[in-house]
């Protein structure tokens, strides 16, 4: 069967990065499973010689993926909630979202933002597919369609007078499959003057700073500002603004109006980052070639660090159960064989095992029963967080470490 980008439908062939096979990134293990044996999937991501869209195969479908039972919650992450309250208060006052605006977030998870929204009485409206996590956002007091976002929910709530002035979509567009329904949607939901906000991680990022960890399969793209805006336009919307972020290891939150809408100005943001993109070689199909050989180098680093720490007689511990730690961990092959546990601040992924490598995952008062030699943050985008409280509890003197861009002692 011939290989199509989701985007142009053009054929696809030529390879982005290759990481063998790997489970569901969020596919956490419960005890009572653990006998039953993992599916694993090609994690193969290519890239579009025509759009330059980098995608993944779809081996599971969103359905399976994010129905009923997801393990990612926002609010464990004090550093994301603070990033999700100054957005609230730059765009409160930015555009004059007030009590009279309606704002609606895709992919709203637990509430973790429009909670800040709804301190001001500001109404809103969240979509979320996973049945567990929309519970604990309901339980906020947030109203929640819990379905997946698409054209034809787009056209149920403008039936029902819901269009938004405010349309967020945080971490979700890289989610979706079929992603010209997704912007479609988009456009269908979007009040006349209305503004769309979307964060996405950079794929100039992911390239220049090793960072293919953050491929997994619930990710279905991964986007520069090339590839969005072209997609944007097809839909009849405009990207009028783009911040760089810090978060995710570097994400760009853009800002776009329907094209019609005259009243919002595109500004230098938009052509800044589109020239550095440029300058470093994303619309050009040599760049995305060189990126697996890249990415092998640094897995053979990571595994000589690791191994000299087992040479050594060293216990190995990770701090952190993120999707990004199961690709590295089945990328790189290792298991209990380097790492004796890793510790999450998440209950729900307490007490299971990480998909492919069956490593435990336990809380974090672990460490301090068992004081390990050796702690690897493995949400390495969350690194200066989680140093201060490792500092907080090493009385021990253990070494820690990330792997990402590349292995490296930090303590």
């Amino acid at each position: 069967m011939e290989r199509v980008c989701r985007s142009c439908n053009t054929s696809l062939s030529t390879t982005f990065i290759d990481l063998g096979l790997s489970p569901v990134s969020n596919s956490f293990v419960k005890r009572d499973e653990v006998m039953k044996g993992s599916k694993f999937y090609p994690l193969h991501a290519y890239v579009c010689g025509s759009c330059l869209l980098v995608q993944l195969d779809e081996y599971e479908t969103p359905e399976q993926i994010f129905n009923e039972e997801y393990a990612y919650f926002s609010s464990f992450s004090a550093s994301w909630l603070q990033h999700s309250k100054e957005y609230v208060e730059m765009v409160m006052e930015r555009f004059s979202i007030d009590e009279s605006s309606k704002v609606i977030e895709v992919a709203c998870n637990d509430g973790y933002l429009l909670q800040y929204f709804k301190e001001f009485n500001v109404p809103v409206l969240g979509i979320e597919p996973s049945a567990n996590v929309a519970e604990v956002a309901k339980g906020k007091g947030i109203p929640v369609i819990d379905e997946f976002f698409s054209v034809e929910l787009a056209n149920k709530l403008v039936t029902h007078d819901q269009k938004a002035d405010l349309l967020i979509g945080n971490n979700v567009l890289a989610h979706v499959p079929d992603i010209n329904d997704f912007v479609k949607g988009l456009k269908l939901l979007l009040n006349d003057q209305g503004i769309i906000t979307l964060e996405f991680p950079h794929l100039l990022e992911l390239i220049n700073g090793n960072q293919f960890d953050t491929i997994y399969h619930e990710h279905y793209s991964y986007l520069s500002l090339l590839t969005v805006k072209n997609i944007f336009e097809k839909f009849g919307l405009t990207i009028f603004h783009v911040e760089l972020l810090p978060t995710h290891g570097s994400s760009l939150r853009i800002f776009a109006r329907h094209s019609e809408d005259d009243s919002k100005p595109v500004l230098d943001t938009v052509r800044t980052i589109l020239d550095r993109e440029v300058k470093y070689g994303l619309n050009k199909l040599e760049t995305y070639k060189a990126f697996n050989e890249q990415a092998i180098k640094v897995k053979r680093n990571i595994l000589k660090l690791l191994m000299a720490f087992k040479d050594d007689g060293k216990s190995i511990v990770g701090y952190g159960a993120p999707a990004k730690g199961n690709t590295l961990l089945n990328f790189c092959g290792t298991g209990k064989d380097f790492f004796d546990y890793v510790v999450d601040n998440n209950p729900y992924k307490q007490g299971t095992f990480l998909p492919g490598t069956l490593i435990p995952v336990l809380p974090p008062s672990e460490i301090y029963k068992t004081k390990p030699d050796v702690i690897i943050i493995m949400p390495w985008n969350l690194k200066d967080e989680i140093l201060e409280l490792i500092k907080s509890m090493n009385d021990w003197d253990a070494q820690v470490v990330v792997l990402i861009p590349e292995p490296k002692v930090l303590m």
